[in-house]
């Protein structure tokens, strides 16, 4: 997937989880369906179908805070590893990880 000039940007600050969530909800009606995201240590890129895409900057793998920016796009990662460096330029993971029917539900 060739990058080209996101859709919109957001510049995270720390203690800016909220905007940074509210920036995702009003952006997210720009894009298709939702294909994957790419999380560099300093960025956070979330892409559709069609290859647009939006991006946070100031926000990586080593924040603590992009657990819950990953959860909200409903990305599939595992949670103790997200934070762990690589050698790679990102880490990059599908999104629309879904769940079971009643996986939740408590017998």
């Amino acid at each position: 997937m060739a990058e080209t000039t996101p859709l919109a940007s957001y510049d995270f600050a720390s203690g800016t989880l909220d905007d940074a969530l509210a920036f995702l909800k009003r952006s997210r009606s720009e894009l298709r369906m939702l294909r994957l995201v790419r999380v560099w240590n300093d960025r956070f890129c979330l892409f559709d179908i069609n290859g647009d895409y939006f991006e946070i900057r100031g926000l990586g793998y080593s924040n603590p805070e992009i657990t819950k920016i990953l959860d909200t796009v409903n990305t599939a990662y595992k949670r103790d590893r997200i934070h762990e460096p690589t050698d790679a330029d990102y880490k990059e993971f599908k999104t629309g990880r879904r769940y079971a029917w009643a996986a939740d539900r408590v017998m």
